[in-house]
């Protein structure tokens, strides 16, 4: 929330601590218990304080609790009133946190925690087929600008098993609450490097063995159902509106393109192009039988 909108909301003395609290030490706010709780379990920001609403049974409020506690965090009460201040939407449910900023990786790290990371999230401890990946799955998302269609779309990545993501640099703090809210938390679990541009990460990934593949529209493209998708993959996926540009393109092993049921010549949306690849990296590598009867 921008300090001039919240200077506003306080009418009288009554606000003046909460609004002290607030200038003071940060200006990001995490709404509702799965995203403040996904905050807190992954740690890989700074939560400063978290705040329950008195005289309501708050969904999650116990587990939000107890991970504040381990993470040791500063635990308030307040009104609903007070929470509607610091707030920027009315969908909090009575929990609110307030957070710093995120601490991206550099690509290296990102790499060496692939062996360390064992999906740092809900259900920890909990073997499942997509923590068995033998070979690393990263994901660049590039171009995407609307933060609900990126939250999204990292919450396709994480629930497919992608073991990081990549981004350019660019602040989407900004929208930290609608970003973490769209994710359902996995932006905050999700292991994320912060690159200069996509030539960067291409040239670091190639390096070290990955194959790169981008989505495109390109007589070169080939379904994504026809194409190997095991061993160390680096994928790109560009934004809606302008896709990947033809210089990016040129530098990858191969070019994918995601076929339709029927004609239809609009685009899908990056949420739903992002699902679809990802899950069939998933299909191939966790079901591997099931490709094999479909090339009979």
């Amino acid at each position: 929330m921008k300090i001039e909108n919240l200077k506003s909301k306080i009418v009288n003395r009554k606000w003046f601590w909460f609004f002290l609290s607030y200038t003071r030490n940060v200006s990001l706010t995490l709404e509702g218990w799965v995203s403040v709780l996904a905050a807190l379990e992954a740690g890989r920001r700074p939560i400063l304080a978290v705040y329950f609403q008195r005289d309501k049974n708050l969904r999650g409020g116990d587990r939000v609790r107890a991970a504040a506690a381990k993470a040791g965090a500063e635990i308030k009460m307040a009104t609903a009133e007070e929470i509607d201040v610091l707030a920027q939407g009315k969908s909090h449910g009575g929990v609110l946190a307030l957070a710093g900023e995120r601490r991206f990786q550099s690509l290296d790290e990102l790499i060496t925690s692939l062996s360390l990371h064992k999906g740092k999230g809900p259900g920890d401890g909990v073997e499942s087929p997509v923590s068995s990946f033998q070979s690393p799955f990263i994901v660049m998302l590039d171009g995407v600008e609307d933060p609900f269609n990126y939250g999204q779309a990292i919450r396709a990545l994480y629930a497919a098993g992608a073991h990081g993501l990549v981004v350019p640099e660019r602040n989407w703090d900004t929208a930290l609450a609608v970003v973490t809210r769209a994710s359902a938390g996995a932006s905050e679990y999700m292991p994320t490097a912060r690159v200069a541009d996509a030539k960067e990460a291409i040239a670091f990934f190639k390096a070290r063995g990955f194959r790169v593949a981008a989505t495109a529209k390109d007589p070169k493209s080939k379904s994504v159902y026809a194409v190997d998708l095991h061993g160390p993959l680096f994928m790109l996926i560009g934004g809606e509106r302008r896709g990947l540009n033809a210089a990016t393109l040129a530098l990858c092993d191969v070019l994918l393109t995601i076929p339709y049921g029927r004609d239809f010549k609009a685009e899908l949306d990056v949420t739903s192009s992002t699902a679809a690849l990802a899950f069939e990296v998933m299909r191939q590598r966790v079901w591997p039988e099931h490709r094999q009867r479909s090339k009979r």
